[in-house]
């Protein structure tokens, strides 16, 4: 990290986590900073200087990456989120069509398979199918299991917020993929039991305990303590509300469910909330945190706000107390020149959310 030694790093992480635990917080009472499409390695420049060329907007909101997913969570971010395409025999995803623009191009082609995951079955993990394709983790199961290595590892992190869109929009252009299907969204639930385990896990079950649904729990603040779930994670499918129906098909009530789902409020299912727009949405962000729902909202997006060094979203989003924030920004861009970073005060990534606990 720019700023600090690892053993200053790793000390500040300590102090943070010391003044969390001694504070016995709820899990709904922190608020944490993470990052958005967490997998994505870099393009290919010969990739992006062709779509510069076909749609030059979608060219500019893809010059970001991320460092590995256990670089990330060393640094002290505790959301990520994960981006899946359903490929249960395998091979559909392999070759995709970008190696041949950069050949054409004359660039180099990149080592983007070096373990040979595309052929193999099983969920995938990466941005947009032939054209952002490069990914610190090919296969979803892969991801997991280097998940489930760094938190044993770490068996005191507070728990980790993991956002997971189901992708199977068709692109012009571009390969067509797989639908979603009940039985396809369910196949996440099980990657994530069989390759994460269910003692890394925080699941609906867990928050709902006797209430009769997940949305009187959280309304009577049944979230657990912060103590009690340590070493974990928490899933929530970030989804269009088609689509959540089709996984609830499949997980009634969310009972036995692994992800909790972007339900709006006033469902039974309802618990976690996706409200990208802290702009907009901050007060009612603000009341829905305070009758105890767990918002994830963003800092910035598209490159936009990193260019301009506008922090106002981010601001915004800190201030309506949404408990997790993502960024493609937890390091200023090596794409562009700017000094955009977002990170709280005192360099740390977790802090107490200061709509339900006042310092």
């Amino acid at each position: 990290m720019k700023y600090f030694n690892f053993y200053t790093l790793s000390f500040f992480l300590f102090l943070i986590s010391f003044q969390l635990s001694a504070q016995q917080l709820k899990l709904n009472e922190i608020q944490v900073i993470g990052s958005h499409n967490s997998y994505k390695s870099q393009m290919a420049p010969e990739l992006l200087d062709y779509l510069s060329k076909v749609n030059p907007s979608a060219s500019q909101s893809l010059e970001y990456s991320h460092i590995p997913l256990e670089s990330q969570l060393d640094m002290g971010l505790r959301n990520l989120e994960l981006d899946v395409f359903h490929d249960p025999e395998g091979g559909r995803y392999s070759n995709p069509k970008g190696l041949e623009i950069i050949k054409n191009a004359g660039g180099n082609i990149p080592d983007y398979d070096p373990n040979g995951a595309l052929p193999q079955p099983g969920l995938k993990l990466f941005h947009i199918q032939d054209l952002d394709f490069q990914s610190h983790f090919l296969l979803f199961a892969d991801a997991l299991k280097a998940l489930r290595s760094w938190s044993e590892a770490n068996p005191d992190h507070i728990p980790v917020f993991v956002l997971i869109n189901a992708k199977d929009g068709n692109i012009p252009g571009t390969r067509p993929v797989l639908p979603f299907t009940a039985a396809a969204l369910d196949s996440i639930d099980l990657e994530i039991r069989t390759y994460l385990g269910m003692d890394h896990l925080i699941i609906p079950d867990d928050v709902r305990g006797n209430f009769k649904d997940l949305e009187s729990a959280v309304l009577a603040g049944n979230w657990p303590l912060l103590d009690k779930v340590r070493g974990k994670f928490l899933f929530v499918l970030d989804e269009n509300e088609e689509k959540i129906d089709r996984y609830l098909t499949a997980k009634p009530e969310l009972k036995n469910a692994i992800l909790f789902v972007n339900k709006k409020e006033g469902n039974p299912t309802a618990g976690f909330r996706i409200i990208n727009n802290a702009e907009k949405d901050e007060d009612y962000i603000r009341d829905l945190v305070r009758k105890g729902y767990m918002i994830r909202t963003r800092a910035d997006s598209d490159t936009k706000q990193a260019r301009s060094n506008d922090y106002s979203t981010f601001e915004k989003a800190k201030a309506s107390g949404a408990q997790v924030i993502s960024t493609d920004y937890y390091q200023p861009s090596s794409f562009f020149k700017s000094d955009y970073q977002i990170i709280f005060d005192g360099k740390v990534f977790e802090r107490s959310n200061p709509v339900l606990i006042k310092n």
